[in-house]
């Protein structure tokens, strides 16, 4: 009886205590609430984890971001954790509310490279790859998508030889010149589709800009990736709450530098018998000094984890700094993906469209020839009508704007549809197809009383309409497989290739018009129609490409990585007896900071070692070139009738082949000090064969005297340097800066061969009067982009050039022999430097970026021809009677006229301020102010010493320019 008694005490108080437990507990517990965002730009994140430390309780945050979980204490602890993003781990607190802005995890801002048909990370990448994401880009705004990384890739040289003209565009040349006859651009790829129009694209659109820069990385491209390859990658939807973000800018352009021509007063002191009694400043009247141009940009996103998109509209217009000169367009792009069954099936499509219209008329670089060398005492008018002065190469640029019409109505189209597939675990199936569609139309029309229809049409008028259209077709099939085991981890994908290429173009012309009232609306009321002299022409080219091509990735125990790259493809452009060539690629990287040795020192964040060698092919050229073309002689009379007569026109060559170019390359990247200083070292050397050339071969056993062959080749070497580096990160100050370096030498080692033989080549033909010839010569063994002439020597008493002979002794230009004549300079810049500087501090940002070029020499045509006295009656520049005043006759080409042409700009200046928003509407919004090419840093004395160094045209200051501005933008970034 004691013992169950004692017993059913211990019950009681047990249960007891362990109420009293539960009680405490129940009474501590409590709901914790917030809202989980994008740490960058407070977006919502939707089935964001969020869990108890040390407990099986959790919930997901719903499509808004918020979340509601009950916590046993205020010291609870609970994780966020969320694919792409930082994992959290904050304590509960007493409060209640507990909202969290999760940063993008730092492996995945370092790791995704996009490397044709995939990715890779970062630290896998065994090549010269340059890869950009947005804080990367250029601040403020550019014209041109790609001027977004200009000087932000080593080895890429990104020129724009007609300045801020909203209708002229940009070269761009990758490591030297590569080719003679063949494309010298680097490939374009934009989402996968290669070719990509970069009108489709605007700034706002871009989510990277991925460089392969070498050949054993672009050697997965093959025949067009000689010239290296550009991957854009558009941004894309993403799950979440929808949002919204415009973007808007206004700028204004202003000239930078201007001709200091001669006033009509002083023309008229040293010219008195020209004087025409006016007085005129037609330079002055050529400018659109009201020009605006305007962005306007609107994108949406929304949609879940398994379905989401992007749309974006815009709308832009660019006012040149020369009258008549403008670029209005408008278009959209969209993006759409679709997740299934299970994760396994995704779908991403993209389609992107422009219109745009373009008064092609004004900024024509002859305008302002014009404007420099016109008599300034000359009038624009008489009786009420333009005067078009008689004389060589002069017309009156302001009635050419005013009796003349050239526009331009263009549509492109591009879309691309991935559909992938996970076969089984670790293989995906993927198929990619795109299409591009470029379409314009040309109208142009000239007066009865305008110069050009006076001089060519008797006075007639003129009307011309033209029509261009051209359609690529993509088709990828590729299959990516990955497995890790252990410590080895191989990523490998195989695929097929199929592209084509079509362009179609129609044109017409007709003259003898009784009115200009229809323009060019009533083609065939021209009377020359009827007299057999109105012209009409159409042509069609097409060409196919397809390829069968792998990339194996290998790593053993993230220190060491190897790839291999092997691709065969086939076009219709070569002959029959070489249509297929094989590009294969090898590459290996050894990470060092991964080795004990190097991870002792506590201070390097990375260390890696590479080298590749890779060979790539040039299809850039025009099509047929192997085959016998005919073509029409004319119309002869026989028998009372006109037959036309049809000839053999090119002499075909059925082992007409690619030009291959064979790289190597070896780099180091570095990241030292918890990633405050930085970089990359590269060193390259490649040899470009079978240069594509026009040959001289022997009548009459060909039935023409040229051959496209096969035979050149060109040595390019050089170096690049990349140093990025974090020198002050405080709590509210950082300055972070980078800096960009390039040297690089380009060698012309073959021309000729047995049987096919150039003796030399030459660029840059002088233009009239003089009959001076060209600038540019290339021998073997000689660098590319040399100019080649007469040594000045000084003058004689009478202002006569004197020139250096062979053998030292002088005489005047009829002395000088071919013998006489040598390398002079050279018009290829041998260094190219950028630096970028960036403050933030608080809510504010700076940047300030310099940028140029070095080691170039430049050939004033300006001085040459408009610098020299024998000019007039023309207008002459201030310098004939300052800098050249001792020449006394016609202008000469020699290193007289060649300047160091060596320059570092100011480019960019860009003030941004991002305002502490606290709405439930606006997420973000940041304004700022923005001036480009603010000032030059240079001996050459033209206008502007950035002038065409792309191509075997290099460093010529043509006489006919745009004029080059400064640039001033205001603009801002709204997120709602």
């Amino acid at each position: 009886m004691n013992t169950a008694s004692t017993f059913s005490r211990r019950v009681g108080w047990m249960s007891v205590l362990l109420a009293l437990v539960c009680s405490v507990a129940f009474s501590q517990s409590r709901t914790i609430r917030g809202k989980v965002t994008d740490a960058r730009d407070n977006t919502p994140l939707p089935g964001v984890t969020v869990k108890i430390v040390n407990a099986a309780a959790g919930t997901v945050t719903g499509t808004d971001g918020t979340y509601s979980i009950s916590v046993p204490s205020a010291t609870s602890r609970l994780e966020f954790s969320f694919i792409g993003y930082e994992t959290l781990t904050l304590p509960a607190g007493a409060s209640g509310t507990l909202d969290v802005g999760l940063p993008l995890s730092s492996k995945n801002l370092e790791d995704v490279v996009v490397v044709g048909y995939g990715t890779l990370k970062k630290k896998e990448i065994t090549n010269a790859v340059t890869s950009l994401r947005p804080e990367n880009f250029n601040a403020g705004v550019a014209r041109s998508p790609l001027d977004l990384i200009q000087g932000k890739v080593p080895g890429l040289s990104i020129t724009r030889a007609n300045g801020t003209n909203p209708n002229g565009g940009a070269t761009f040349q990758m490591r030297g010149i590569t080719s003679l006859n063949g494309s010298q651009e680097p490939l374009i790829v934009i989402d996968g589709v290669p070719g990509g129009n970069l009108d489709l694209l605007q700034q706002e659109d871009i989510a990277s800009v991925d460089v392969l820069r070498d050949g054993s990385a672009a050697a997965i491209y093959g025949t067009r990736g000689n010239g290296g390859v550009i991957l854009i990658t558009t941004k894309k939807g993403r799950g979440g709450a929808p949002q919204f973000n415009l973007a808007t800018f206004v700028q204004r352009d202003y000239v930078a530098k201007k001709p200091r021509f001669l006033t009509a007063d002083e023309f008229r002191k040293i010219a008195p018998n020209a004087d025409e009694g006016g007085n005129t400043d037609v330079y002055d009247m050529l400018l659109n000094k009201d020009n605006l141009s305007q962005y306007y940009t609107l994108s949406a996103t929304g949609g879940n984890e398994k379905s989401n998109y992007r749309a974006a509209v815009y709308y832009n217009k660019g006012e040149g700094i020369a009258k008549r000169n403008y670029r209005d367009q408008y278009g959209g792009r969209i993006n759409v993906n679709q997740t299934g069954v299970n994760g396994r099936l995704v779908l991403q499509s993209n389609l992107s469209v422009n219109f745009n219209k373009a008064d092609l008329l004004g900024g024509n670089n002859g305008d302002f020839e014009q404007a420099v060398q016109r008599n300034p005492t000359s009038p624009l008018m008489k009786d009420g009508k333009y005067v078009n002065p008689n004389g060589f190469n002069v017309y009156n640029p302001i009635a050419r704007l005013e009796q003349e019409l050239y526009y331009r109505d263009q549509q492109t189209l591009q879309g691309d549809a991935k559909l992938s597939f996970e076969v089984i675990k670790d293989l995906r199936a993927s198929v990619f197809g795109g299409i591009s569609r470029n379409t314009y139309n040309d109208r142009q029309f000239r007066t009865k009383d305008s110069k050009s229809s006076v001089d060519s049409y008797e006075g007639r008028g003129y009307a011309y309409k033209g029509n261009y259209m051209s359609l690529d077709k993509t088709l990828d099939v590729t299959l990516d497989y990955f497995k890790r085991i252990d410590k080895h981890q191989v990523t490998a994908v195989a695929g097929y290739s199929y592209f084509n290429s079509t362009y179609e173009t129609f044109n017409m012309n007709n003259s003898g018009f009784l009115t200009d009232g229809f323009q060019d609306w009533n083609m065939g009321n021209g009377l020359f129609l009827r007299e057999g002299k109105a012209g009409m022409g159409s042509y069609k080219a097409e060409h196919s490409l397809v390829a069968f091509f792998a990339r194996a990735n290998y790593s053993f125990n993230d220190k060491y990585f190897a790839q291999a790259i092997f691709r065969y493809e086939g076009s219709t452009r070569f002959g029959k007896d070489n249509k297929w060539a094989k590009f294969p690629s090898i590459s290996a990287g050894w990470n060092l900071h991964e080795e004990d040795f190097i991870k002792s020192t506590g201070w390097v964040d990375q260390l890696k070692l590479r080298v590749g060698y890779g060979e790539t092919g040039n299809s850039g050229f025009a099509n047929y070139n192997s085959l016998t073309l005919m073509s029409t002689g004319g119309a002869y009379p026989l028998d009372g009738r006109y037959p036309e007569t049809v000839g053999l026109s090119r002499n075909p060559n059925p082992r007409l082949g690619w030009e291959t170019k064979a790289e190597w390359n070896f780099g180091l990247d570095f990241s030292l000090f918890d990633n405050r200083l930085g970089g990359s070292f590269d060193v390259y050397r490649r040899t470009t064969g079978a240069l594509l050339g026009n040959y001289d071969v022997p009548l009459p056993s060909n039935v023409n005297d040229k051959m496209w062959y096969n035979l050149g080749s060109i040595r390019n070497k050089g170096f690049e340097i990349v140093l990025n580096a974090v020198p002050v990160q405080k709590k509210n100050f950082t300055y972070s800066t980078d800096i960009t370096f390039n040297r690089q030498n380009n060698t012309m080692t073959k021309i000729s061969g047995p049987g096919y033989r150039i003796e030399m080549l030459t660029f840059g033909g002088l233009p009239s009067p003089g009959n001076l010839g060209p600038a540019i010569r290339v021998v073997e063994g000689s660098a590319l982009g040399n100019f080649y002439g007469k040594r000045f020597a000084g003058f004689t008493a009478e202002g006569d050039f004197l020139f250096y002979k062979k053998d030292g002794s002088t005489g005047k230009a009829g002395d000088i022999k071919e013998e006489d004549l040598s390398v002079i300079g050279n018009g290829v810049p041998k260094m190219m430097i950028s630096w970028n500087n960036n403050f933030r501090y608080k809510n504010w940002d700076f940047t300030m970026f310099w940028r140029g070029k070095l080691g170039v020499d430049l050939l004033n045509l300006q001085d040459m021809y408009f610098g020299n006295r024998s000019w007039l009656p023309n207008n002459l520049l201030m310098v004939a009677l300052t800098k050249h005043a001792q020449v006394k006759v016609p202008p000469q080409y020699s290193d007289y006229y060649l300047e160091p042409g060596g320059f570092v700009k100011l480019d960019n200046v860009t003030i941004g301020y991002k305002f502490p928003v606290k709405s439930g509407v606006i997420r973000q919004l940041r304004a700022y102010v923005s001036g480009r090419n603010l000032a030059t840093i240079t001996k050459y004395s033209g206008l502007d010493p950035e002038l065409q160094d792309n191509g075997m045209t290099t460093g010529i200051d043509n006489r006919g320019f745009y004029p080059r501005t400064r640039s001033f933008t205001v603009g801002l970034n709204l997120g709602f």
